[in-house]
């Protein structure tokens, strides 16, 4: 299971750390493309099948299935770790989360999120105040 919040900057050429405790986990190549609320999703190769397989099942007549799709898997790219544990993030993605040095990596059960920190910062803030609120209309019970 990926958790766990971690903070690395970009180097000046696009690559970021993937914190270690991720890595094995990721596998030899992963799938990194466009997220939710100006972030990245990191997909271990199993993972990136099964969201494939869900949305391939979509009838492709629905205008908001063909927005989705053409969303989520133009920006995808298939990566693989350097020697020192380093990710090469294409410009186009890193221009979308509005990745310029510091970075939060953050794990989300089954996939990594990669946000600018800053923006990580203001929507955790924001967000704060209603995790109650959702937990108690997702029904969550601990």
């Amino acid at each position: 299971m990926l958790m766990g919040e971690y903070y690395h900057t970009i180097d000046a050429k696009g690559r970021l750390i993937i914190p270690a405790k991720f890595r094995e986990e990721l596998g030899d190549t992963f799938v990194i493309t466009r997220g939710l609320d100006r972030c990245l999703f990191v997909f271990p190769a199993h993972e990136w099948q099964q969201i494939e397989a869900k949305l391939k099942s979509l009838p492709f007549t629905s205008a908001d299935v063909r927005a989705f799709t053409r969303f989520f898997f133009s920006g995808a790219v298939e990566c693989e770790l350097d020697k020192q544990g380093r990710v090469n993030l294409p410009q186009p993605l890193r221009e979308y989360a509005q990745l310029e040095k510091d970075c939060a990596i953050i794990g989300v059960s089954t996939r990594v999120e990669i946000w600018s920190q800053p923006i990580w910062e203001s929507y955790f803030q924001q967000s704060a105040s209603s995790f109650s609120e959702i937990a108690e209309k997702l029904e969550l019970q601990f």
